[in-house]
């Protein structure tokens, strides 16, 4: 049997991940370099070490930032504390948030406004959960409840169950997410979910494309960081449908003794993942088991989202 190697499509960057890139190469073609950015501006090492290469400089604290510095939020977004806390400063700054992202604070913000409790579905930890959490306006009419799991779902306390609105982490699995909503509707009837999914179209469409993958597939490559939570979930995914996944950053992360066992292998990439990788990956596969290289599936994807005025 020829061997073969399917890649998936959609895969990779994804129109938040585009643009927050771009936000930090023309901030530093434009004020120079060193340009800070809170936090990794998107969860992919190859990314990161690129524009650390340019000249960004990567931090986790405003405080960590000189004076008179130009600072970028990274896709996952920031509190309200860390936006005042920079305004404070009187730096200048850039918000890369992904738009989905801001979507998802606008949310939490009018329903606090409206004296509701909040549910938030998403990962403890996660920056985009602490950016999220973090835009709750803090008063005696709303609380915000994190929501990991069904176990939690099934568990949770809640002080107002007629007031009630769920909003969620916007790189999570689509199944496990809908499980979870589930849930929370049985017990909490009243309960307010989002007009559209809160999980982005890139992510949707990257774990539905894995899904048709995985069952024509032995083996799943995923080029993705080991903290990118949407590259983890495809990864997962693969698994759950049957097909043996690894999730790896570069070639030589591969296990090679393992992978010559398989004749039918598949490759996608998370949301934060650059398609040079992809490519890299998948010809030193053809070299090294004699595969063919064939596309999977369209992309039909043509969301842009524009840079700040700033930039453009």
């Amino acid at each position: 049997m020829t061997k073969q190697i399917k890649l998936a499509n959609p895969r990779g960057f994804c129109a938040g991940v585009d643009r927050a890139i771009d936000i930090v190469n023309k901030a530093l073609d434009i004020y120079g370099a060193p340009v800070y950015v809170k936090h990794e501006v998107v969860h992919n090492k190859v990314v990161v070490e690129d524009l650390k290469s340019r000249g960004a400089i990567f931090v986790e604290e405003i405080n960590e930032i000189p004076d008179d510095s130009l600072v970028i939020f990274s896709a996952h977004g920031v509190s309200s504390k860390v936006e005042e806390e920079t305004k404070s400063r009187n730096l200048n700054f850039f918000d890369a948030t992904c738009p989905l992202v801001t979507k998802v604070h606008m949310e939490v913000i009018k329903h606090a406004k409206a004296g509701r409790d909040i549910i938030l579905i998403g990962h403890e930890g996660h920056p985009e959960v602490e950016g999220t959490m973090g835009r709750h306006i803090n008063n005696d009419n709303s609380s915000i409840y994190l929501v990991q799991n069904e176990n939690d779902a099934n568990s949770i306390k809640l002080n107002k169950k007629n007031e009630l609105a769920v909003v969620t982490q916007t790189t999570l699995s689509v199944d496990e997410t809908k499980s979870i909503i589930s849930i929370l509707r049985d017990r909490f009837p009243k309960i307010i979910t989002p007009k559209k999914d809160d999980i982005c179209y890139a992510t949707q469409n990257r774990q539905d494309a894995v899904k048709q993958l995985a069952l024509e597939s032995d083996f799943m490559i995923v080029v993705g960081s080991k903290n990118s939570s949407n590259s983890n979930r495809l990864k997962e995914l693969g698994e759950n449908c049957g097909c043996k996944s690894v999730l790896i950053d570069e070639f030589n992360d591969l296990d090679l003794d393992v992978i010559k066992k398989f004749s039918r292998i598949s490759i996608t990439a998370g949301a934060s993942a650059p398609e040079s990788k992809v490519m890299e990956i998948a010809q030193s596969l053809e070299s090294y088991i004699g595969a063919e290289i064939l596309e999977y599936g369209e992309d039909n994807e043509d969301i842009f989202f524009k840079l700040p005025p700033g930039l453009r």
